[in-house]
């Protein structure tokens, strides 16, 4: 069975003391909560990273980075690697959300490099894909979102893709306050099922989670998660208010 995943992405949010009243309210909940099936990854700033995993080693809390590096080590100042963050005990690390596709100038194949990495250290890939307002409109979504899977994951070899999160979040639905419908969530992870049963097999298939990510909040994600292949979200401005995150949680 695959596992739902509620995961927070900070973004650029929060100063020290917001970021550790928002860590403990969580692992406060988890600690007082039994959950079946449901884990709970905070992705705050690399400054605080440190913060959460001190805060998750003895509870059910999993933390992830928002970006790594493509490179193993060397002379990128600023750049924070994959062998520092599992030093760190990180598990997961968000890689190829579309604001770092957009803003960074990220491309299918530096992403490649970035989910090489990720692996290579032992840390699992939230791997984001998803189309523009225009591409929608276009009707070209499900040939981007596949593009982007062929060019960044497909090279893996079923072992590795195995650790592999997938989200999918419809661009224009991020921060927009507009939410893709639950039929149109669930057309589009069906769609991506169907490419892992095409590349991987149905058994990688169906234990591979894929998370929604555009807008989720509480109101809304009780009927998104209702959805057979919406298996949890990727979490932006609803992570950062405690009770709102752990009502998503609570969703399923």
């Amino acid at each position: 069975m695959r596992t739902n995943i509620v995961a927070g992405n900070w973004k650029m949010n929060l100063n020290f003391e917001e970021a550790d009243e928002l860590i403990n309210n969580i692992v406060e909940f988890l600690e007082n909560e039994t959950l079946e099936n449901v884990g709970v990854i905070v992705c705050p700033p690399a400054v605080y990273l440190e913060l959460a995993t001190d805060q998750a080693q003895d509870n059910d809390l999993f933390v992830g980075a928002q970006n790594m590096s493509n490179h193993e080590s060397g002379a990128y100042t600023g750049e924070i690697s994959g062998r520092m963050l599992a030093s760190m005990g990180v598990n997961y690390c968000i890689i190829g959300h579309s604001e770092r596709r957009k803003y960074f100038n990220e491309n299918h194949e530096m992403l490649a490099e970035k989910v090489n990495m990720a692996l290579k250290n032992d840390i699992s890939p939230i791997f984001c894909c998803g189309e523009v307002l225009p591409e929608r409109e276009a009707g070209k979504h499900f040939e981007v979102v596949k593009k982007q899977l062929e060019e960044s994951l497909f090279h893996l070899q079923p072992g590795d893709f195995s650790n592999v999160v997938i989200a999918y979040e419809p661009v224009w639905a991020i921060g927009t306050g507009v939410t893709a419908t639950p039929e149109q969530a669930q057309e589009m992870h069906a769609f991506i099922r169907k490419l892992l049963v095409d590349k991987y097999g149905h058994d990688l298939a169906d234990e591979t989670t894929i998370l929604y990510g555009g807008s989720c909040n509480a109101k809304n994600a009780k009927e998104l998660f209702a959805n057979p292949d919406v298996d949890g979200g990727l979490i932006g401005g609803a992570s950062l208010k405690s009770d709102e995150f752990i009502s998503i949680i609570q969703s399923f």
